[in-house]
């Protein structure tokens, strides 16, 4: 494999949309914005550098007010951009405004985003057919200039053909999405418990074998102890068996000077009397 990495130098710049908030100034704009003014607000917030999320927007008194009327298509081109794909927008343009370039490339990243959700590997052929692109080149130009708008974080596997996404930016959700969003968070709420509990039983087999550990290792301290002193013991045993042993060895030494010299006084008498 040869992927091509394009991770950022801070990964955590995706968290600089919650801080920055760059949709801000729309929100104050739309409220004292009406008709045609909202409807060119959110010509100007589809173009805008760094607005990726326009759910707050979407939920302004008077950007509601277009859902009916003249500019209902400027209403469900904010509600595309801000829970829809780019293949939606191919497959019912007629709903919808007719996108600039800016627009297009913007929604396109989005999809990508949207995708990234699914599949944390995404086949190029997937993204090709999605983004209604025609070849390679173009596909991983726009992933890459996607990476560095901080919509995704990961990089290009050239000889899989695929992009494989470390992180992705998170889109606007709609209020019927917040039951399967609980769904979600319970089951990960569950597996955290289930992880927590296994945990905690490794612990207590941990401290269960440490504890058993421990006690083989006094055991085996006490036993060594009584080696020791056992061996002490026998030494000084055999030290004193050694002394007294040389004691009892010279008596009969001495004893048998004094008895050579008795024989050899006998024969000298016995000779001077002959």
């Amino acid at each position: 494999m040869n992927p091509m990495s394009m991770d950022r130098d801070e990964p955590s710049s995706l968290l600089t949309f919650s801080t920055n908030h760059p949709l801000e100034q729309f929100v104050l704009l739309a409220k004292g914005a009406k008709g045609f003014a909202c409807a060119e607000l959110i010509k100007q917030v589809l173009e805008a550098p760094g607005v990726h999320v326009f759910g707050e927007l979407l939920e302004m008194p008077n950007i509601k007010e277009l859902e009916t009327g003249p500019y209902a298509a400027h209403y469900r081109t904010l509600n595309l951009f801000a829970y829809g794909t780019y293949k939606e927008y191919l497959e019912n343009k007629s709903d919808y405004l007719e996108l600039t370039p800016v627009q297009c490339k913007k929604l396109q990243h989005l999809t990508i985003a949207t995708l990234a959700t699914q599949e944390k590997c995404i086949p190029y052929s997937v993204l090709l057919k999605e983004l209604d692109i025609k070849n390679v080149r173009d596909l991983e130009d726009l992933i890459i200039e996607a990476i560095y708008a901080d919509i995704i974080h990961g990089k290009l596997d050239q000889e899989c053909k695929l992009v494989e996404v470390d992180v992705a930016l998170g889109r606007d959700a709609r209020l019927e999405d917040a039951s399967g969003i609980a769904d979600v968070l319970a089951d990960w709420c569950n597996a955290c418990e289930a992880v927590l509990n296994s945990v905690d039983h490794h612990i207590q087999r941990a401290n269960h074998h440490k504890q058993k550990s421990l006690r083989h290792q006094q055991g085996i301290e006490q036993e060594i102890l009584y080696i020791k002193k056992t061996l002490k013991t026998q030494a000084e045993n055999e030290e004193s068996a050694s002394g007294g042993g040389t004691e009892t060895h010279s008596a009969p030494k001495r004893n048998s000077g004094k008895g050579k010299s008795t024989r050899n006084s006998s024969k000298f008498w016995q000779k001077n009397t002959t």
